[in-house]
């Protein structure tokens, strides 16, 4: 009996101490809700919410159902490599690996503020690092511009509210300067690339460079990320994980950041 009164004190203690250690771990949501004011890119089709069933049911108890549609990259979102890279991997082929891992946060958001159209450039990231240590392996990196602040107004947050083509020509935002996005995939080995703005590549990008840049060597994005402002460079876990749309290039994506 001893040796089992033992095993049971054992299992009490480990959950005593396991229980303060889950209090003591914070989350915060790095998401956007979607909804019909949710931001898409000036060309794409919005989130459109559509009641099938909704109330009491002649049986005597309450039912509600909805069908819902939307472009994949819209509102907080991941972008797949082949998003810009032909026979890169789909959404649904990122490892998990890849979308559980330690994040870092660089803030540019003084820049950003200063020019709307601000790049963030390798000379930001070195920066980061001589505060913070080399960028670790295998981590997101996350873009503070401090946009997350006019979301979800389309006029402070793209530059214009218009659709279509006139509403792209008008886009005016934060991006990676492409040159940037270069140094990373050629000197760092992150798993992904986060950002508070509509796109990895500035406003006014007409190429797209950085998204090649990254993409073609098999990293991603996710962009709309928000609460930006509550983290801290470094000492977070990230959480990332996309709908899991077959052969996608791109989803909608629910993104956590752990504090330890």
């Amino acid at each position: 009996m001893r040796k089992y009164y033992l095993i049971i004190l054992a299992v009490a203690a480990a959950a005593g101490t396991a229980a303060p250690q889950q209090r003591d771990r914070r989350l915060i949501d790095l998401t956007y809700s979607f909804s019909s004011q949710t931001i898409y890119w000036p060309t794409a089709e919005g989130f459109k919410l559509a009641v099938d069933a909704e109330g009491m049911t002649e049986k005597g108890y309450y039912y509600s159902a909805y069908s819902f549609s939307a472009a994949e990259h819209g509102g907080t979102h991941m972008d797949a490599p082949v998003h810009f890279a032909r026979g890169m991997a789909t959404i649904d082929q990122i490892p998990l690996t890849r979308v559980v891992a330690p994040g870092i946060l660089v803030d540019v958001q003084k820049q950003a503020a200063a020019d709307r159209d601000y790049q963030v450039t390798a000379q930001d990231l070195m920066e980061w690092e001589k505060s913070n240590g080399r960028i670790p392996d295998g981590c997101i990196l996350l873009l503070r511009t401090g946009w997350g602040k006019f979301y979800p107004d389309k006029i402070k947050y793209l530059g214009t509210d218009k659709k279509g083509p006139e509403g792209v020509s008008q886009l005016h935002f934060p991006g990676l300067d492409p040159a940037a996005a270069g140094w990373l995939a050629a000197n760092r080995k992150i798993s992904a690339i986060g950002i508070d703005t509509a796109s990895i590549d500035y406003g006014q990008s007409k190429l797209f460079e950085s998204h090649q840049a990254l993409y073609k060597e098999g990293l991603f994005a996710i962009e709309n990320v928000a609460n930006l402002h509550e983290l801290p460079a470094k000492g977070f876990e990230i959480i990332a994980l996309p709908m899991k749309i077959q052969g996608g290039s791109g989803a909608p994506v629910r993104i956590i950041a752990v504090m330890k």
